[in-house]
């Protein structure tokens, strides 16, 4: 698998391109970011920031496809960035704008009152991005996979409260893992009876392994002695049990149907396929670089989506998620980054601030 973009990161495959090419790859980039259109020479003439031949621009255009960042659409059209091409944008030419100080407060704004329920909180984050970037935003968290982390040891334990029926349990993990649940409790705990449950579960939980948390919950006399802590505990273990799916969150589709790349009914509806079938969407989000914004150009472990490029920003320190954008490989890669980043900042923020 490919590794993802990161802006400012050049490798030592990079092509080593001179100023004038490094100016007519990014013109060209720009422009048919903005039409959709393969790129000739005649209209990068026009372009007021490259003062340049028209032959000077074909020998430029000749040398960028040459390096593999640029390909033809068809035999005799003009050119246009190869996914390569995008990589070596993100990486060596882009600079994130940073957002505004009306667009940060709204964001600050709009998550911090999402901030008491997990779900909430990232269903927003998923809109947030999609009206700010104007694609397709996404956000996930993954439930707790107990098959897959039994040996790893529990360090710390939280009970919060979600509304009268519903409790949310963070365990914070070795490796710096977090993991939650929701808990569905059997009838409505009191704010002081979830913290006397949280101090008994501390006391008898930290430091084992998830599997002997679990077998300690099923078994322990101590756990289940009060009406308040056998609720918690038996919500938890019916969680553990059932196994919940990772729910991706999307918001924006409609901005995305509106894409010259998407306006064929089959390319859509592959796309819309794989929102519904969440993996492997989510480990590609999750599976960057941790606490900064990184782009998957055509991902290849998706072959419909060989069109796109993947924006996403894997939460630190945090339960496994990630938030981002998909969108097509010629978005404003600029601005979504930023957005992304902020976002996913934040969210990481309030979900363990």
């Amino acid at each position: 698998m490919s590794q993802p973009a990161v802006p400012g990161h050049l490798t030592s495959a990079e092509p080593d391109l001179s100023p004038r090419q490094r100016s007519v790859f990014g013109a060209l980039v720009r422009l048919h970011g903005r039409t959709a259109r393969p790129v000739g020479s005649e209209a990068l003439a026009r372009d007021a920031t490259l003062p340049l031949s028209a032959a000077s621009l074909r020998a430029a255009l000749a040398d960028l496809e040459d390096a593999g960042l640029l390909e033809r659409a068809h035999a005799v059209s003009g050119r246009v960035p190869s996914a390569s091409g995008y990589e070596y944008y993100v990486r060596a030419i882009v600079e994130p704008e940073p957002l505004p100080a009306p667009l940060r407060e709204e964001l600050d704004l709009r998550l911090q009152g999402s901030a008491r329920d997990v779900e909430h909180l990232l269903a927003e984050a998923s809109r947030l991005i999609s009206s700010f970037t104007h694609q397709l935003g996404l956000a996930h968290a993954a439930a707790l996979e107990i098959e897959m982390n039994e040996h790893l040891v529990l360090v710390h334990l939280d009970l919060e409260r979600l509304d009268d029926a519903r409790a949310l349990m963070v365990l914070r993990l070795g490796a710096s893992a977090v993991r939650t649940l929701v808990l569905e409790l059997e009838s409505p705990l009191a704010p002081g009876e979830l913290a006397e449950v949280c101090e008994v579960l501390r006391e008898r939980l930290i430091g084992h392994t998830l599997a002997d948390v679990r077998d300690c919950m099923a078994r322990d006399p101590e756990l289940v002695r009060g009406s308040a802590s056998r609720c918690v505990v038996r919500a938890a273990l019916d969680q553990w049990s059932a196994a919940a799916p990772t729910t991706l969150f999307s918001a924006g589709v409609s901005h995305i149907a509106e894409q010259p790349e998407f306006m064929d009914a089959g390319r859509l509806g592959s796309l819309l396929r794989i929102l519904e079938g969440v993996a492997p969407l989510d480990r590609l989000m999750a599976e960057t670089v941790e606490g900064q914004a990184a782009v998957r150009v055509a991902p290849e472990a998706i072959e419909s989506l060989e069109a796109c490029s993947l924006v996403s920003y894997a939460l630190a320190g945090s339960m496994w998620g990630a938030v981002g954008v998909l969108g097509p490989r010629r978005m404003d890669y600029a601005r979504v980054l930023s957005v992304v980043d902020a976002v996913g900042t934040r969210v990481a923020e309030l979900l363990h601030g």
